[in-house]
């Protein structure tokens, strides 16, 4: 179904029925995507293969099981109109198969691209947008006859996040013999890095985009936890950075809010470090600090509906709450410039993204 439309018939005006929005995956991601759709009254339906999946409780309809199960595709796409997901690992044939009775956006040959590290890479060196070095490693003798690649950061080519499936390798000597080689790992060259920053950007159409201003980032122990918008970097950077977004959802042919990871070294270069093709946990400070969030542009650009000028009202905060970060802020009385978001999570967990706090000037 298409953006609301009139239509003007001789002897009565018909309106369109907005679509109904699936979504893959009932994470956080999926819990805000929700919030924003029902904004623009679009009912959504969560598909998750997670009994708990804490989106159940902000979406319009929820359904739990195998995603490979045929029946659970096919009462899924029996409810919705269009599909989305907010998680990138999910295998290609499931995407492909909901995709030829739904649209699926953005495209599942999008996904599976970005979806492995190496092809993203040589996407991005194809396209001139600069990465920092790396080699596909096989087995140990693959890291040896690359080291000059080390300090390095050894990663699995598929799946991982928030640290999962990596290796930091300062030398041969310290190389993890509980490695498991029956993967397929890329091995990165580490930056001497003075920051890291994100660009979100929404594309709604050829040369149509929504941008927000650069966010810099900090991590700890491999996972967010702090985001501030906007990113205290030069103009050049800044510049090159959202130049490359533009270049990469153009040459995609993207539809939606994607996010675009850098790192800048301490010789103030920028080098791309990963797309996400969703919405991203740095982008969450966008609710508060723009009058349209990326979750709601994401949904606009998939639903087909109007894209609005996306404009910054405050610089901001963010404070990713993982595990018991977040009972401090359950039941917490706070001051009217900071804004809590609980995820409502069934149970709290070490190193688990619970909610955020959004803090704004």
């Amino acid at each position: 179904m298409e953006k609301p439309t009139v239509k003007i018939c001789k002897e009565k005006t018909l309106i369109m029925k907005k679509p109904i929005l699936g979504i893959i995956g009932g994470g956080q991601l999926g819990c805000l995507l929700s919030v924003a759709a029902k904004k623009l009254e679009i009912k959504t339906v969560i598909f998750s293969d997670d009994p708990v999946a804490p989106a159940q409780h902000f979406a319009d309809n929820f359904i739990c099981g195998d995603y490979k199960d045929k029946k659970n595709i096919n009462n899924f796409t029996n409810l919705v109109d269009r599909v989305t997901y907010e998680f990138e690992n999910i295998p290609f044939d499931i995407l492909d198969t909901i995709q030829k009775s739904k649209n699926v956006i953005p495209k599942p040959e999008i996904n599976k691209l970005i979806q492995n590290r190496i092809t993203e890479k040589e996407f991005l060196n194809s396209n001139k947008i600069k990465t920092t070095e790396y080699a596909v490693i096989k087995n140990k003798n693959d890291i040896i006859k690359n080291e000059k690649l080390l300090p390095g950061l050894l990663k699995t080519t598929t799946l991982g996040y928030d640290g999962k499936g990596q290796y930091k390798i300062h030398n041969i000597n310290d190389i993890d013999i509980n490695i498991d080689f029956s993967k397929e790992y890329i091995l990165e060259k580490i930056v001497d890095l003075q920051k890291e920053i994100s660009v979100v950007i929404t594309r709604f159409g050829k040369n149509q985009y929504e941008i927000y201003n650069p966010i810099e980032n900090i991590h700890e122990n491999q996972i967010l936890k702090y985001s501030i918008i906007p990113a205290v970097i030069s103009n050049d950077i800044k510049n090159q950075a959202i130049k490359w977004a533009e270049y990469i959802v153009e040459n995609l042919d993207y539809t939606g809010t994607l996010c675009v990871e850098y790192f800048i070294d301490k010789n103030n270069k920028i080098y791309a470090n990963e797309i996400a093709p969703r919405v991203h946990n740095s982008g969450h400070l966008t609710i508060n600090a723009y009058n349209i969030s990326q979750f709601e542009n994401h949904v606009r650009a998939v639903c087909n509906l109007d894209q609005i000028e996306t404009r910054q009202l405050h610089n901001a905060q963010m404070i990713n709450l993982i595990g018991e970060d977040i009972l401090e802020y359950r039941n917490k009385k706070l001051d009217k410039n900071i804004f809590f978001y609980d995820y409502l999570k069934k149970e709290i967990k070490n190193m688990r993204k619970m909610g955020h706090v959004t803090i704004i000037e």
